[in-house]
């Protein structure tokens, strides 16, 4: 099989912090190992020599770039040269333009498009929200159309978990897109340099420190982080580390949205918070996960998926979540609140119970167990002959 992965990277100036990179960079590996000869279209290449590299134009200077404006020539071209049998679309808008850009170039592919991003979420009652990330001055209702077109051109769309499946079925039939069999979830896999024998995990002795490594934007609930915070650390036996992800960013895109700049600033100036940095290496972050005790999900409403929560878990550390989304689906009943008291009350557990933390971080680990390259990529393929 001959499988062109389209990668649209957002961040390459940090790619430890591009979720989209990290999973190609895992994934292409597995793949090759599989017999799949493969090809990664993006600005920078993956790791892995035996992965066939097909340089792109420069990362769109934003997000909108990246949905609205795919670049019909080079498609047309990279098509012409390469000649795919499958072509695999990180960027769901953009499947239409790949459609039309398989015909003009005469090649006959399968379409599989990975929702590695939903625009939307669905309230516990059902409703849809917009992401407003993604709609500024009104935007949002266009990209949630362009998302769907993109789904009704593909011929497989995969997604991360149940949740997210649900929701994109649901999103999809309100535009008029029936998703049926071609509709398959494939989670993400683990980073192999992230895992950790969760037998070798030592408890908190009293106190323990609890690691924030989201993005600070706005939309993903970083004010209610940025509340329990100061809860957890005046009320629990917690300091916490919060991760700045992103460095110095492009002004164009603090210009779309300062929110992550606002938030870095006001949790530095918080007694027991303390600001971390991997700069980009995986080592360090690794060490920087060795180093506390347990993890805290993101706050971003409807969550369908989060790489970061899987790191912690898969280093054998548990994760205490927001009962929403995803998260309410993958992480463990005892570790999931509704409220700021009841988050306290569970971090300080794990600070003081070490048999209550021992049993959670082996929990943590076994949780990630099948996401494992090799078995994720079988899943793969498995999704997209």
């Amino acid at each position: 099989m001959r499988l062109l992965y389209l990668l649209n990277v957002s961040n390459a100036s940090r790619l430890a912090a591009d979720s989209g990179f990290t999973f190609a960079d895992l994934l292409a590996p597995a793949l090759a190992d599989a017999g799949v000869e493969v090809t990664v279209a993006s600005p920078v290449a993956v790791g892995d020599a035996r992965v066939h590299f097909a340089p792109t134009l420069s990362p769109p200077s934003t997000k909108y770039r990246a949905r609205f404006d795919p670049g019909m020539d080079a498609l047309v071209a990279l098509f012409r040269e390469r000649r795919p049998e499958v072509v695999v679309a990180n960027q769901i808008e953009a499947a239409p333009a790949i459609r039309a850009a398989l015909l003009e170039a005469g090649v006959d592919a399968v379409v599989a498009g990975y929702c590695h991003y939903l625009p939307f979420s669905f309230t516990d009652t059902g409703v849809l929200e917009l992401d407003p990330a993604m709609d500024d001055r009104g935007l949002g209702r266009s990209v949630l159309l362009a998302f769907a077109a993109g789904l009704a051109a593909c011929d497989r769309v995969l997604v991360h978990s149940s949740t997210a499946a649900s929701w994109t079925t649901a999103a999809a039939a309100r535009t008029g897109v029936e998703l049926g069999e071609k509709l398959h979830i494939v989670p993400a896999p683990r980073d192999v340099r992230l895992v950790r024998d969760p037998d070798s995990v030592t408890p908190p002795e009293g106190r323990a420190t609890g690691l924030y490594n989201h993005r600070l934007y706005a939309h993903y609930g970083t004010a209610s982080f940025t509340r329990l915070a100061r809860r957890l650390v005046a009320d629990a036996p917690v300091r916490l580390t919060v991760m700045d992800l992103f460095g110095t960013r492009s002004p164009e895109r603090v210009r779309l949205d300062s929110s992550p700049e606002r938030h870095l600033e006001e949790l530095a100036a918080t007694d027991g918070v303390t600001i971390a940095s991997d700069r980009g290496d995986r080592v360090r972050y690794r060490n920087l996960l060795t180093g506390v005790h347990f993890g805290i999900a993101p706050f971003r409403p409807g969550c369908p998926w989060s790489m970061s929560v899987i790191d912690c878990q898969a280093m054998g550390l548990p994760v205490i979540a927001p009962r929403t989304g995803w998260l309410a689906e993958h992480v463990d009943a005892e570790l999931l609140f509704d409220t700021d008291e009841q988050a306290v009350q569970i971090a300080s557990r794990l600070a003081a119970d070490p048999e209550f933390y021992l049993l959670h971080a082996k929990r943590a680990y076994a949780s990630t167990a099948h996401l494992a390259p090799p078995a994720v990529a079988a899943r793969y393929l498995e999704a997209v002959r």
